[in-house]
């Protein structure tokens, strides 16, 4: 066998070496991206709330990441207030006898899970970009 064989043998074994590396990195990458943008989520959820007893603000929660069967992960966001639907998207008003004198519609409440929904998105994507680069130049 010729030098240059062996030269590039030890090349490619260390080059796969490396390449496994960088996969088992990439493999933790999708949950703790997911852990932060949507920690990030409640905390803008949080602060966007309307604020009255203070105890719609208080219920927003996240699950913790769990792995789904498919590959990726997954996790929740939730608010355990009973009135939460309400607050997100408005609701009638009735007098004593059950008929509808209005639509009350929360000023900064208003669609608040669909907002966050899109914010934590928009985290994702920033959170998932400075992993990957982490990653790269862990490697590099």
């Amino acid at each position: 066998m010729s030098s240059n064989y062996n030269a590039n043998k030890a090349a490619i074994d260390q080059f796969r070496k490396e390449l496994m590396e960088m996969v088992e990195d990439i493999k933790e990458v999708d949950e703790r991206v997911l852990n932060r943008a949507v920690n990030a989520g409640v905390v803008y959820a949080k602060n966007n709330s309307p604020v009255i007893t203070g105890f719609y603000r208080k219920n927003w929660r996240s699950a913790p990441a769990v792995k789904a069967k498919a590959g990726g992960a997954t996790k929740t966001l939730l608010n355990n207030a009973e009135y939460a639907g309400y607050v997100n998207y408005g609701h009638r008003t009735v007098d004593k006898d059950g008929n509808t004198t209005g639509y009350v519609k929360s000023q900064t409440g208003d669609h608040l899970l669909e907002r966050t929904v899109i914010f934590i998105g928009k985290q994702l994507e920033k959170e998932f970009d400075k992993e990957v680069k982490a990653v790269q130049n862990r490697h590099d």
